[in-house]
């Protein structure tokens, strides 16, 4: 499994989005399927896609201790390429790919004098390298498992092997209704994930709301709170204050006589 490279730490990670996806399907997104024998291995130098994280200098610079981590290989087609490649070369052609090696996150790693299933893909310049689909592996080697599983991809290809690949052949429109079944399936699973995602983000939304909610919930029990505090202190204050007013009621009387009789002394002077 190949991992994309986490920027600007040393670990790897996948994006958030990703879910795996089988060979078959994957077969269905790669630009050029081979079955090709390695006949040579040659030392890459550093430079474009021959490079690790810490190797900050551009491409041709220092290789920082690289190595040997990376070469590439020379390949020969033991089959015409796959159903729907995009390389019109056909079975005995010899091809230079590149970008193989040790690097931090995955490995495309072959062998000299094996054979392998190659998803591959050619850049602007025409360069040949490996096509690690969904960020999964890009390079099978020859087994009896891979034979059967890539058989549907070779059976109507001119192979100069052919009872490698094609004794393992099944029937054509049985494949082609896998092949459908797959994209199918895949589609229905993607627009369900999406509407999942969409559903998560609601309930995301739906529960900051809710927070929201209950926040000015407590702001106003929290207010209610005081007001209460408030209501009981100003009771308190006008109970001590009619408590005063009722202890200074019976000075009343005494002090209206006084009145009355300083207005009638003023009355018998005058």
């Amino acid at each position: 499994l190949a991992l994309g490279a986490r920027a600007g730490g040393g670990g790897c990670q996948l994006p958030a989005e990703w879910r795996p996806l089988s060979e078959g399907c994957r077969a269905e997104l790669a630009a050029i399927i081979v079955y090709a024998r390695v006949l040579a291995l040659h030392p890459d130098p550093y430079g474009a896609y021959n490079y690790l994280p810490w190797q900050r200098g551009p491409p041709g610079g220092p290789q920082h201790g690289a190595g040997d981590l990376f070469y590439s290989a020379e390949i020969e087609l033991l089959c015409d390429q796959a159903w729907g490649s995009m390389l019109e070369v056909p079975a005995g052609s010899r091809l230079n790919l590149t970008g193989l090696g040790y690097f931090s996150c995955h490995s495309h790693t072959v062998m000299q004098g094996y054979n392998y299933f190659f998803f591959l893909r050619m850049d602007e310049n025409y360069i040949l390298l490996p096509h690690g689909v969904n960020f999964q592996e890009a390079i099978f080697p020859d087994t009896q498992e891979n034979r059967r599983m890539f058989a549907s991809l070779f059976q109507f290809s001119n192979c100069s092997q052919p009872q490698h690949v094609l004794s393992f052949s099944s029937d054509w429109e049985i494949q082609e209704d896998n092949r459908l079944m797959c994209s199918s399936v895949q589609k229905a699973l993607f627009e369900e994930e999406d509407r999942v995602k969409k559903l998560q983000q609601k309930v995301a939304t739906l529960e900051k709301r809710n927070k929201q909610l209950r926040d000015r919930v407590k702001k106003v029990k929290r207010s209610l709170r005081q007001a209460r505090k408030n209501s009981r202190h100003m009771e308190l204050v006008n109970r001590k204050l009619s408590e005063k007013l009722s202890s200074a009621g019976g000075q009343i009387p005494y002090i209206n006589s006084l009145k009355q009789e300083n207005s009638h002394a003023t009355y018998l002077k005058v």
